[in-house]
């Protein structure tokens, strides 16, 4: 066999792992994001992405590591507002509602994802593990929003940013301009007390 022919399969098959790999963990993303990741089971994630059990294990030998590569993956594809740009605000109001919108508009394009993590990280510590990050993201959001004000201001801004602000609001029909300014009055009220 040439070099040559052996370089080219190598090639291919890193590929074709590498597709595997992707497959089954969009399989598993699909099924977070529709029954949630505690009524997510491996046979269903194998089915979904069309491999074999064995196959799952071979690329993904613990649920952890499985959970680890949705995550990379998911929050890879559906990055959060960046907070750079908010920090170029200096006034704290404009600051406030442009954030506000940034991330309502996050949660909008993302809602039944997290609505069932958040959900399942309550019960289940690898959806726990999954969302560390958002909320280490929405801590140092808020350390930005905060920023040169008072008060109950930390308590205020922490419960606008939380998804489960937003998810009340767009439940009851409340439009996401209508939401950043109700909120973004609450913690101007908040900073005056």
């Amino acid at each position: 066999m040439s070099r040559e022919k052996r370089k080219y399969e190598l090639k291919q098959r890193a590929a074709d792992m590498a597709s595997t790999h992707l497959r089954i963990a969009e399989a598993a993303i699909e099924l977070h994001g529709t029954v949630g990741p505690a009524r997510t089971t491996l046979s269903a994630v194998a089915e979904r992405a069309g491999v074999e059990r064995r196959t799952l294990y071979r690329h993904f030998p613990t649920e952890a590591e499985l959970f680890d590569a949705c995550s990379a993956h998911y929050f890879g594809a559906h990055p959060w507002p960046d907070l750079a740009a908010w920090r170029g605000i200096r006034d704290p109001h404009e600051r406030l509602a442009y954030a506000l919108d940034e991330l309502y508009a996050y949660y909008e394009r993302t809602a039944p994802m997290l609505r069932n993590v958040l959900r399942d990280a309550e019960v289940n510590d690898l959806a726990r593990a999954a969302v560390a990050p958002l909320h280490e993201y929405l801590e140092a959001a808020a350390k930005v929003l905060v920023t040169g004000r008072r008060g109950l201001m930390g308590a205020a801004v922490r419960h606008a940013l939380a998804f489960s602000t937003w998810d009340s609001l767009a439940s009851n029909a409340v439009k996401r301009a209508d939401a950043v300014a109700l909120v973004t009055a609450l913690v101007e009220r908040a900073s005056r007390t």
